[in-house]
């Protein structure tokens, strides 16, 4: 068992290269909409804290620095309606996959336990749990898993990648309990919460992508819950490998001791740069309206072109009924409902990452042929 298991599971990207050819024969070239890889500038405020703490001869806390943990758990407060957490209550990763990846190793799931995590998802969840040895139950229906014994984990993933469906508060609530009685931990994976759109949008009065760890899901108590958050969307730091977790002490407390044992440790200038990012909303604003344009550009092209798109109501995806022969005709690559899970056939992820001239290239092409 083990990570040996990996090696029948294969990765997701590496299989689109018939697609990709395909799609590169057009005239124009090939418009990439198939990964959610951001090409927007890191901001400059980011940027001079990282070169600021670039002189770090010693090694960097795996805990993170007590500015880290406080500008992480004064996020949670500000942006994410989670008050109250303490410094040991949060733990920086490195890079969100990573964690989605180890989880059920670190957590000490193994052979004989079940990780349930969404029906259509993220193929990592998978991974993690076939490199525990576990077994992963892929679901969306509470009653399939609940009363059983043999449930160790839950994965929840709000707002989705990759058709953006949004959890309300007693959908989450339900989750909750129910792990709850059987003695699980809830991961809520909510690397896309600050990109909600109508009326999950950030900025709406009332409204907002609830997390798992807010006191109206979880009745003021994290026992048996985390929730991960990346900042590669909301502040373009995916080369930064700039991500952490929050919840349930006594969970962060062991994962913090496994992570010491096997150095996986956020390098310190990359912490800088982490504080800076989560103490500036100015810049996620403002990068949230340029995917909103984009994101409209590309809705109504879609809609021109006779094609429904369904969900979508947060994240950097439009999950849209088709299939991806129909955009690698138009020089357009996305990303196979199918490989995330056989209930994704049927629809294409389409990404809003790609520069407003590429953008404007794939409506045109979208509407006119």
């Amino acid at each position: 068992m083990g990570l040996a298991d990996l090696s029948g599971i294969d990765f997701p990207w590496d299989t689109l290269a018939g697609l990709k050819a395909r799609a590169a024969k057009h005239p124009g070239g090939l418009i990439d909409l198939s990964m959610g890889t951001p090409v927007d500038p890191t901001p400059e405020l980011v940027r001079e804290a990282l070169v600021a703490a670039a002189d770090a001869p010693g090694y960097p806390l795996t805990a993170g620095t007590p500015a880290l943990r406080a500008a992480i758990a004064e996020w949670f407060a500000r942006r994410r309606r989670v008050p109250g957490l303490e410094l040991d209550q949060v733990l920086p990763t490195v890079g969100s996959k990573e964690l989605v990846g180890l989880l059920p190793s670190l957590l000490g799931a193994g052979p004989g336990d079940v990780v349930v995590h969404p029906r259509i998802a993220y193929p990592t969840y998978a991974a993690g749990a076939a490199a525990a040895g576990a077994t992963a139950l892929a679901t969306d229906d509470v009653d399939e898993w609940a009363g059983r014994d043999d449930v160790r984990l839950v994965w929840v993933n709000s707002p989705a990648n990759p058709h953006g469906r949004v959890l309300g508060v007693e959908e989450l609530r339900g989750v909750v309990a129910a792990a709850r009685e059987i003695g699980a931990v809830v991961v809520s994976d909510e690397c896309y919460a600050e990109l909600g759109w109508g009326q999950w949008g950030p900025d709406d009065a009332g409204a907002g992508v609830p997390s798992i760890l807010d006191p109206r899901v979880c009745d003021n108590s994290h026992d048996g819950l985390l929730a991960a958050y990346s900042l590669s969307k909301q502040s373009n730091l995916a080369g930064y490998r700039a991500a952490f977790v929050a919840g349930d002490g006594r969970l962060i407390g062991d994962l913090l001791q496994r992570r010491k044992h096997l150095g996986l440790i956020v390098p310190a200038p990359v912490q800088a740069a982490m504080v800076a990012a989560l103490s500036d909303d100015a810049h996620v604003a403002a990068q949230r309206r340029l995917y909103a344009a984009r994101r409209r550009a590309l809705t109504e092209a879609l809609a021109r072109a006779g094609l429904a798109v369904d969900h979508s109501e947060a994240g950097l995806y439009l999950w849209v009924r088709s299939d991806p022969e129909w955009f690698a005709d138009r020089g357009i690559l996305g990303a196979p409902g199918a490989l995330y899970g056989p209930a994704g056939a049927g629809h294409v992820r389409i990404a809003l990452t790609a520069t407003d001239e590429r953008i404007a290239d794939a409506v045109f092409r979208l509407t006119n042929s």
